[in-house]
């Protein structure tokens, strides 16, 4: 035995050193950073991104030891309260108001907490610590994620850190049906199925679903498990399943026209009846006469009063205001009111103009409306670029790669009084994009250039 220890370190030293300096920066990003310290958090996280890719390089084909280091790193997190992000407070919050018996889309933690006879665990903590920017509007979480919540909140036995290990424990196992049905997944494709790793082992993955307890994982799971199924043309069983998704997180809903071409029209019918059927199955307990009005209104502030880590926005932003005399609050609300519109026709174009018969075809229209609206949007938090980094693994396409490295730029603006954002950092980080964006356009141009001839009248 002791024979087989020295042999497998004198094949695998490097790997297990890389591990071990992963697993120490991890446990330093976890328990001794604050988000204002900008330059220790970027210093962490680019030697993380190293480690990372040196992993993959290494050991890609040795699935047992990638998949027990992956692990390992997320389970450093396991008793630590997230530091870059506040929004496990919410979470808690929703769950226990239905633990409770009542809804979250009905009130307003503001409205509540005011409330005579009002009681929760944790109440005034958990009110105080969302902030005020999500304390003043109804619950945005879909029902799913609603269950979810309730589920981690009675599980951890209405303490805070108990709700946040069940939050974390879920999120690892998501991310481990992620890596089984994505290696599935690429196999069906003809893919190489270590690709997966890219996804499993990246710190942005690890940091933000594990860490600061975003549910973008789950929803994840959710999507590749009905992917996967669509690609051994089983629709029916996926169509529940794309519907969890769905009501985890919304984004699955801008790619559902696609199945249109896939299907074919008379198979889509029945795979878009199960998914709706499903859907309201899960949004039914919630059901209330002002749970559309309350709903409509507070998802409507991500396109209209929110702003982070914009990209072109920025610049039109900057344009309007310095020679235009543009108000900014003004001008979000009408760009945000534009943004809808110009990603409905996105996807009609993408839906009547792309061969997406072609499961291969379909992701990548998947992976080019996403990457549009993203561009577009006016928010665009770090943990919203995993979707892209998990669709660019089951297509040629890298640039979501490069995005999940520099995305990390876009919170330098917690360093900064009243976190005003640095928008020499966001520009470098949205050049670094872009140049990846052209240079694959041209890498693929025989391709893309024939997409485009499509679009232009004949």
């Amino acid at each position: 035995m002791p024979h087989q220890f020295i042999r497998y370190w004198q094949l695998h030293y490097i790997p297990i050193l890389l591990s071990i300096g992963s697993l120490i920066f991890y446990a330093v990003f976890a328990y001794n950073l604050e988000r204002e310290d900008f330059f220790k958090l970027l210093a962490l996280f680019v030697a993380l991104f190293f480690f990372s890719i040196k992993l993959i390089q290494f050991e890609k084909w040795n699935f047992k030891f990638l998949w027990v280091i992956g692990i390992l790193f997320r389970l450093v997190f396991l008793f630590a309260e997230p530091n870059l992000s506040q929004d496990f407070y919410r979470f808690i919050w929703d769950g226990e108001l239905i633990k409770n018996g009542i809804n979250p889309y009905s009130f307003t933690p503001d409205e509540l907490i005011v409330s005579e006879g009002f009681a929760i665990p944790n109440a005034h903590e958990l009110h105080q610590s969302m902030g005020s920017l999500s304390a003043k509007h109804y619950s945005n979480y879909p029902p799913l994620s609603q269950v979810v919540f309730a589920c981690v909140t009675l599980l951890g036995g209405s303490t805070i850190i108990g709700s946040i290990i069940c939050m974390r424990l879920t999120l690892v196992l998501a991310d481990i049906g992620i890596l089984y049905f994505a290696r599935k997944l690429l196999r069906n494709l003809n893919r190489s199925n270590h690709m997966a790793f890219w996804y499993f082992l990246n710190p942005l993955v690890i940091i933000e679903l594990t860490g600061n307890l975003h549910f973008e994982g789950l929803m994840l799971f959710f999507f590749v498990w009905a992917i996967y199924l669509i690609s051994k043309h089983q629709r029916k069983w996926a169509a529940p399943l794309y519907a969890c998704a769905i009501m985890l997180k919304l984004v699955p809903l801008l790619f559902l026209p696609f199945f249109v071409k896939h299907f074919g029209f008379k198979k889509s019918i029945v795979f878009y009846l199960l998914v709706a059927i499903s859907c309201v199955a899960l949004l039914l307990p919630f059901y209330s006469t002002s749970f559309f009005d309350n709903y409509a209104e507070t998802v409507g502030l991500w396109f209209s009063n929110f702003e982070f880590n914009a990209g072109p926005y920025n610049l039109v932003k900057k344009i309007a205001v310095s020679h235009f005399e543009a108000k900014p609050w003004v001008l979000i609300k009408a760009y945000g009111g534009l943004v809808p519109k110009l990603i409905l026709i996105a996807a009609l174009l993408l839906t009547f103009l792309r061969k997406n018969q072609n499961l291969n075809t379909l992701i990548v229209s998947m992976l080019f409306l996403l990457t549009f609206y993203y561009l577009l949007s006016t928010t665009v938090h770090p943990w919203y670029t995993i979707f892209l980094l998990l669709l660019v693994l089951f297509t040629d396409y890298r640039f979501a790669l490069l995005w999940s490295a520099v995305v990390i730029l876009s919170y330098s603006a917690y360093a900064n009084p009243g976190f005003d954002e640095n928008l020499w950092w966001i520009g470098l980080e949205y050049f670094a994009v872009f140049a990846a964006l052209i240079y694959e356009f041209l890498k693929f141009k025989g391709y893309n250039l024939i997409f485009l001839k499509n679009l232009l009248p004949k």
